[in-house]
Formats: C-alpha cells, sequence, structure tokens
C-alpha cells in the first residue's frame, strides 16, 4: 500500500510528464518587409512556454512550438496581434 500511495504522490505531482510539445504554422500576412519577422519572432519568444520560434519574410508564416500545458494557440495569436500583426493558424 505505501508504495502505490507512493507512486500515486510522483504522478500527482510531476504535471509535466502529461505536458507535450506541439507545433502550429501561422500565417502572418500583413508582415511586408524584411523586419517584419523580427518584431513577430520577438513577440512570440517572451510568451510563456514558447519553446522555438521560426519565422519567415517569403512565406509570411511562423512555426512555433510550444508547452500545451501552459499556453495555447490563442496566446499565440493575440502576442502577434498585439505586436501589430494579425495572425491565424494555417489550415
Amino acid at each position: 500500500m505505501k508504495k502505490l500511495n507512493m507512486l500515486t504522490l510522483l504522478l500527482i505531482c510531476s504535471g509535466s510528464t502529461f505536458a507535450k510539445d506541439v507545433t502550429v504554422t501561422l500565417e502572418v500576412p500583413s508582415m511586408n518587409c524584411a523586419i517584419c519577422p523580427i518584431t513577430v519572432t520577438k513577440a512570440l519568444e517572451v510568451v510563456n512556454g514558447v519553446q522555438n520560434v521560426e519565422v519567415t519574410f517569403k512565406d509570411r508564416l511562423a512555426v512555433v512550438t510550444f508547452d500545451d500545458e501552459k499556453i495555447n494557440v490563442g496566446s499565440l495569436t493575440k502576442a502577434t496581434k498585439d505586436a501589430g500583426y494579425p495572425s491565424l493558424i494555417k489550415q
């Protein structure tokens, strides 16, 4: 019984065990100059839970990897919108 209680406690305390990394691609159609991706990158990088950001001007896309236990896609699109570059999930 004591081993079972320890295992249960360990599972409860290690919530990060259930977290997973998610990668999404955002369309950022309002990027219209070569400097825009820097702003979009910085806006996404400061969101708690974002692990990687790759923004391309040519394709007007932002590929973002994040911890889905800390944030959701809505947090990402809000961050780009707040920086002046509204985005949406690429379908």
